[in-house]
């Protein structure tokens, strides 16, 4: 098996061909152009590369946009965000009434333990002052 020679390969990219159109009846040159096929891909990859572009340009910066799945108008996006925060805060409301009503049953059951719900206070002792 042969090798592939770095070489070679760059001389056949610069190697330079002739296209020419004819007119079919008279045979007259309509057309003449010399290429290679370095300048085809060249050619051909910034034809690419400028249409992806524009096809992005042309739905990022149009109201094409509102036709993805999943992206929807400004005020639907803050409407979603509005209903999140409050869903968050009623299921927070919920479970702390849950909470509530466990320990109302606990003590009308008498499982309640027997702790307080205070917190000691530690005061200092006062000097007495016998001058």
């Amino acid at each position: 098996m042969d090798k592939i020679n770095p070489e070679s390969t760059f001389k056949r990219l610069r190697n330079t061909y002739r296209l020419v159109l004819m007119n079919d009846d008279t045979f007259e040159e309509m057309l003449t152009i010399r290429l290679s096929r370095l300048s085809v891909y060249i050619g051909l990859s910034t034809t690419f590369v400028v249409l992806v572009g524009l096809t992005i340009a042309l739905i990022a910066f149009s109201p094409l946009k509102y036709y993805i799945p999943g992206y929807g108008t400004k005020e639907s996006r803050t409407a979603l965000q509005l209903l999140k925060i409050r869903t968050d805060s009623l299921e927070q409301a919920i479970r702390y009434k849950e909470q509530y009503m466990e320990g109302v049953k606990k003590v009308l059951s008498g499982n309640a333990p027997a702790t307080l719900d205070t917190v000691p206070l530690v005061l200092p002792k006062l000097e007495s002052s016998n001058d």
